[in-house]
C-alpha cells in the first residue's frame, strides 16, 4: 500500500515557479536579509489570524504601491528633487499658474527634478515648467479632478498610479529634498499639514518647506497671521516652529531659500535622541564654539561635536553630532540656518 503523495514544488507539477519559491531564491545572500525576514514574519502572523478579503487587498495594494514607486525613483536616487503642491482647480489665467511654471523652470535650472501630484492646475503648470524629462507624477485615483495631466502622461516611466493616499504621501516626503506649496484647497492643506507634522516630529529629516504665492495674493500671509499665529499664542505649537517654513512671493525667492538651506547643510540622520548633520564644508573651531554657545538649549547632554561620517553615496563628509530633544525641531532648523549663514569661503554657493 502506497503512502501519501510526497510534496513537490510548483515547477515539478508543471506550473512554473511559485512566488514563495522565487522569493526564497531571491533573498539568498541579500544584504537586507534580516529586514526581509522580519517583514515575512509580519505577513506570516497576519495570515494566521486575518481572512477578510479587504484586509488582504489593502496589504497587497500597499506593497504594490511601494514596489512600483521604488522602481520609478531608483534611477533618480542621486538627483535632488522638489515637490510642488497646489490646487488642481487653478486655471491658466490665475497668476499662481504662471508662478508654478516659473518655479519649476528655475528648479530644473538649479539641478532639481520636479515632483507633482500629476493632476491639473498648479501641478500641470509645474510639470510644464519642468518638462517631461525632469518631471515625476504621483497620481492617485479619484472620482473627479485627478486625472494625469498630458505632460506626465507622456513621460515614459515617470508616472505612478497610487492606490492609497498614505503611500503617495510617504513617497512625496521620502523622495523630496524641498517642498513648495502654492495656494490650494483641502488636498493642498492636507499635504502641507502632513509635511509639517512629519517634520516637526522628526519623522522626516529637515528640508526646506516653502509657501509660495504671487505678490498681490494674501493666501499664505493670511494663513500665517491667523492660523499659525493663533496656534503659537495658545501654546499649541512652539514659538520656534515658525522656523519650519518660509513665506515667499517669487520663484527666485523660493529657490534662493532652497539654495541657502543646502549651502553648508547637506542632510541629516535622525536617531531617537541624537542627530548627525552631514555638511558640505567643515565648521572651523571658532564657529563651532559659537554654535555651542548659541544653541546650548538645544543640546540635551554634552556638546555639539565636529566629526566625519559616510554619506548616502559612500563619500566621507564632515558632520556635527549631538544629543537633542526631537520636540525642538524648530530650534534645529534655526541651527541649520546659522550653519548656512557662516562665512566660509569654500562653502557651496546658493542655487541660481
Amino acid at each position: 500500500m502506497s503512502g501519501p503523495p510526497s510534496p513537490c514544488s510548483a515547477a515539478e507539477r508543471g506550473g512554473g515557479t511559485s512566488p514563495i519559491d522565487a522569493l526564497m531564491v531571491a533573498i539568498q545572500g541579500h544584504p537586507q536579509r534580516r529586514l526581509i525576514d522580519r517583514a515575512l514574519v509580519s505577513l506570516l502572523e497576519l495570515s494566521r489570524h486575518e481572512t477578510e478579503p479587504e484586509a488582504w487587498r489593502m496589504v497587497e495594494g500597499t506593497l504594490a504601491d511601494i514596489s512600483e514607486a521604488l522602481d520609478v525613483f531608483r534611477p533618480q536616487r542621486d538627483v535632488r528633487k522638489v515637490s510642488v503642491f497646489g490646487s488642481a482647480r487653478t486655471t491658466a489665467e490665475d497668476p499662481s499658474h504662471a508662478l508654478a511654471r516659473e518655479l519649476a523652470e528655475a528648479a530644473v535650472a538649479a539641478g532639481f527634478e520636479v515632483i507633482t501630484g500629476a493632476g491639473g492646475g498648479i501641478m500641470e503648470a509645474a510639470n510644464l515648467g519642468a518638462g517631461c524629462e525632469h518631471s515625476i507624477g504621483l497620481n492617485v485615483d479619484l472620482p473627479f479632478e485627478q486625472h494625469p495631466n498630458p505632460v506626465v502622461s507622456s513621460c515614459d516611466g515617470r508616472l505612478l498610479h497610487f492606490r492609497y493616499f498614505f503611500t503617495r504621501k510617504l513617497f512625496f516626503l521620502r523622495e523630496s529634498d524641498a517642498l513648495v506649496v502654492l495656494p490650494g484647497g483641502f488636498g493642498t492643506l492636507d499635504e502641507l499639514f502632513e509635511s509639517l507634522t512629519l517634520i516637526q516630529t522628526g519623522r522626516t529629516p529637515p528640508m526646506p518647506l516653502v509657501l509660495l504665492a504671487p505678490p498681490d495674493d494674501p493666501f499664505w500671509l493670511s494663513w500665517h497671521e491667523h492660523s499659525l499665529a493663533t496656534m503659537q499664542q495658545r501654546g499649541l505649537i512652539s514659538p520656534e516652529d515658525s522656523s519650519l517654513l518660509f513665506l515667499t512671493q517669487s520663484a527666485r525667492e523660493a529657490m534662493d531659500q532652497i539654495g541657502r538651506f543646502y549651502r553648508v547643510y547637506h542632510a541629516a540622520a535622525l536617531q531617537q535622541d541624537r542627530v548627525e548633520l552631514l555638511l558640505n564644508h567643515a565648521v572651523p573651531a571658532p564657529a563651532l564654539a559659537q554654535l555651542n554657545r548659541d544653541y546650548d538649549d538645544l543640546v540635551d547632554q554634552g556638546a555639539i561635536q565636529a566629526a566625519e561620517t559616510i554619506d548616502e553615496r559612500g563619500f566621507l563628509r564632515p558632520c556635527l553630532r549631538f544629543h537633542f530633544d526631537k520636540r525642538r525641531m524648530g530650534r534645529l532648523y534655526q541651527l541649520i540656518d546659522s550653519l548656512n549663514g557662516l562665512d566660509l569661503p569654500d562653502a557651496a554657493p546658493a542655487l541660481r
